[in-house]
């Protein structure tokens, strides 16, 4: 038995690497972490699916990788969605993929998360917001145009290069300027929102709400009745890709319409 300070320390550290080595280890937790290593968030009920086990039996492997810092978990609305705690944990993950990997594995079940319907899975309201895949190239790009920046799961703020970036999908300086003043209301500038199908954050707040009705007003995108489903028309395909850039248009598109 190792005596002293160090000792004890290293007492600690022993067992709290054979409690994490224990958790990972496990299959059924080994095949909910690995559905959450292409970034999204999902429900219990999906990682049970993912693991081909219960949702009751889900829910009590999900309370430890919680415990335990390896998944965090966020509320929104009734759903409760998983994902991994950090880029520290996917690193880990990813090195014992490497480790573990032979030719003969059989790629991993993918997840099937969100809605079925493929109109509601590219581009739909979220509110007074864009969310899809659409609402998710669009948080992408602005993101990458540096013209905002998401502090955190529940906040974001804009930056001085945001007007220009809007300009350039047509909206016009006042309408930018509204959006961008913080004085000029309570609500968050913006905010990254989890997106339901893509498992992602699209953009939330007053600009994604003026993205959205900018989008609509150009005739560039189009209500479905009784639905939240958003045809994007002819122009609005190009106008969009034009603004997105060819890579990232191509991934909204899919195969079910093309700019």
């Amino acid at each position: 038995m190792p005596a002293g300070p160090w000792g004890t320390l290293r007492c600690v550290k022993t067992n709290q690497i054979a409690h994490v080595a224990a958790l990972i280890g496990e299959p059924a937790r080994t095949g909910m972490l690995l559905a959450l290593m292409d970034g999204r968030a999902l429900t219990a009920r999906e990682l049970a699916q993912a693991a081909h086990v219960s949702p009751a039996t889900a829910s009590r492997h999900l309370a430890l990788l919680a415990e335990a810092g390896l998944l965090s978990v966020q509320s929104q609305g009734r759903h409760r969605y998983h994902r991994l705690a950090g880029p520290e944990v996917a690193r880990l993950l990813e090195g014992l993929m490497q480790f573990a990997a032979r030719p003969q594995d059989r790629p991993a079940r993918p997840v099937a998360a969100g809605p079925r319907d493929e109109a509601l899975r590219r581009a739909r309201t979220c509110y007074d917001h864009l969310a899809g895949r659409l609402g998710v190239a669009v948080a992408a790009h602005l993101l990458e145009e540096g013209a905002v920046v998401f502090d955190s799961d529940e906040g974001g703020h804009a930056t001085d290069r945001a007007a220009a970036v809007l300009a350039r999908l047509g909206v016009d300086a006042p309408g930018a300027a509204g959006a961008l003043d913080a004085a000029t209301s309570r609500r968050p500038v913006c905010r990254p929102c989890l997106d339901w199908s893509e498992r992602r954050p699209h953009v939330a707040g007053r600009i994604g709400a003026l993205v959205c009705a900018h989008c609509l007003a150009e005739g560039w995108l189009a209500r479905t009745a009784g639905s939240r489903a958003l045809a994007v028309t002819p122009r609005g395909a190009a106008a969009l890709r034009d603004w997105l850039g060819v890579a990232r248009w191509g991934e909204v598109a899919g195969s079910g319409m093309r700019g």
